[in-house]
Parts: C-alpha cells; structure tokens; sequence
C-alpha cells in the first residue's frame, strides 16, 4: 500500500534551515508529480510546493518563494524541502501529498502523517 513518511521537522531559530524528507512507498514514484503543504495551528491547510514527477519543475506560493525549494530523488523513492531563511510564520505541521498524475494540480490521493516545524527563539 502507498506510504508517505515525513522527518527531519523540530525547532529551528528565525533565520535558521531544517531539510524535511519524505520516504514513499507502495507506487512507482518517478511517475507522480508529489507537493509539500502545512496547517498552522488554527488554521487551513497551505500548499507550499510542488514538484513535476521527473523534478524538471517546481512550483511555490508567493509565501516561501526564494526561501523554500522543493526536490526529490527518484531512485531513492524520497522527496525533500529544504527550508531556509525560516520565520515565524512558518511554524506548521508539514505534510508531503502524492498527486495523482505526473504534473501536479493539487489533486492530492495520498498523505503522509505530518513532521512538526517550528521556529522560534
């Protein structure tokens, strides 16, 4: 079955960079577009990135542009955000979403659990 699973999240100080990964399973991978998203505390879910399913582009909200970038390593079945520049605001859980087709539209079939994010001093 199709298993998502997120690490590399915990506390970063503003200014400071986390990597998230997110180890798949179950799917051929290389075929799938693949998006990162977050829910704040008491708020929506927010799309942060998206990444075509051979990683020949990327896509980001105005949010985390320059900051964030989305990447992924087909033939480790891994996909990754490195963080940098964080701030406050960016204090999330983080969610890695397999789209269902190999550019990604935000139609999301799959989530993993969440990897928590947060920056604070």
């Amino acid at each position: 079955q199709v298993q998502l699973v997120e690490s590399g999240g915990g506390l970063a100080q503003p200014g400071g960079s986390l990597r998230l990964s997110c180890a798949a399973s179950g799917f051929t991978f290389s075929s799938y577009a693949m998006s990162w998203a977050r829910q704040a505390p008491g708020k929506g879910l927010e799309w942060v990135s998206g990444i075509q399913s051979d990683g020949s582009n990327t896509y980001y909200p105005d949010s985390v542009k320059g900051r964030f970038t989305i990447s992924r390593d087909n033939a480790k079945n891994t996909l990754y955000l490195q963080m940098n520049s964080l701030k406050p605001e960016d204090t999330a859980l983080y969610y890695c979403a397999k789209e269902g087709r190999a550019y990604p539209v935000g139609e999301y079939d799959y989530w993993g659990q969440g990897t928590q994010v947060t920056v604070s001093s």
